[in-house]
């Protein structure tokens, strides 16, 4: 059995659920989870359709048939293969905790990818990266050499044909050119206070400050630093009686889940760029662990 999913994002209108649904229906498709959303400030309609087909349609034919429906509603619109897995390139500096989580998730199959390869701008995680039999790339990045790295960079993304680029703590800024090339593909992941502390050591500034909450950010990259439309958030507690280096390990293991969350929404097609936000539809009761799998 072929399993499918359909992401729609179009002006709303009258009539664009029931077309689906007919389409689908017609295709001898059944639908096993979807998702809407109206978005009464835009105008915007999204939805998020999982469907399988017992008949043995394949995705060419879908995408053929259903281009007549999309163009009535002039739909911006793709059907995906539901077994595919996205090819991905991570990229880090020093700080290896979101690396190593998403190295342990992707080998148990919590996080159905391809890792294609490892860029770093230091040796650190080499032997980690090479223990998992995957391409470890160090590309040094000096004040002199960015737009060199950089084109080093977009040469191993077109090589390796990746999806998505994971920013796992990875410490040099984009170019705003980078960033365009490579928009709605790139995920990164930082910490999030408030007051928002910035510099090398966010966690120490909090701890002075009396911080009651730390958390983390993950978001897709733009040129503007940090401020890329948000994908996932979460906090913790913390309190009087406990150290910076306290901060910093609760800090490194929301970071971690925040980052795989967020890569997992976006591997399963349920986020939906929506100007400076973004819709993301939740994984259904029962269907984490058939998206898990793949």
């Amino acid at each position: 059995m072929s399993n499918f999913i359909l992401t729609v994002k179009c002006q709303s209108r009258r009539g664009i659920v029931a077309a689906i649904s007919t389409f689908l229906a017609d295709q001898g498709c059944n639908i096993t989870d979807s998702a809407q959303f109206d978005d009464m400030e835009t105008g915007n309609f999204f939805m998020r359709t999982s469907f399988n087909s017992e008949t043995g349609v394949d995705l060419a034919a879908l995408e053929t048939a259903f281009a007549a429906v999309a163009e009535t509603f002039d739909m911006e619109w793709a059907i995906h293969d539901a077994a595919e897995r996205p090819k991905v390139l991570v990229m880090v500096s020093s700080f290896g905790h979101c690396l190593n989580d998403l190295l342990y998730r992707w080998r148990i199959g919590a996080l159905p990818i391809d890792i294609v390869g490892v860029v770093s701008n230091h040796l650190t995680y080499q032997k980690t990266v090479v223990n998992y039999d995957l391409p470890f790339h160090h590309i040094k990045v000096t004040k002199d050499n960015k737009p060199e790295a950089e084109a080093r960079l977009m040469e191993i993304v077109e090589e390796t044909e990746t999806d998505l680029v994971i920013l796992a703590r990875y410490m040099q800024v984009l170019s705003d050119q980078l960033c365009q090339k490579l928009s709605g593909r790139v995920i990164n992941i930082h910490h999030s206070f408030l007051p928002s502390f910035k510099g090398a050591n966010p966690y120490k500034q909090a701890y002075q400050r009396g911080v009651k909450l730390i958390g983390a950010t993950a978001h897709y990259v733009t040129a503007d630093l940090d401020e890329g439309p948000i994908i996932e958030q979460d906090v913790v507690r913390v309190t009087h009686a406990q150290s910076s280096e306290d901060y910093v390990s609760l800090g490194r293991d929301v970071e971690a889940q925040v980052l795989a969350r967020a890569i997992h929404a976006h591997i399963h097609h349920r986020v939906f760029l929506n100007g400076l936000k973004t819709v993301v539809f939740p994984a259904s009761p029962g269907s984490y662990k058939s998206e898990r799998m793949g």
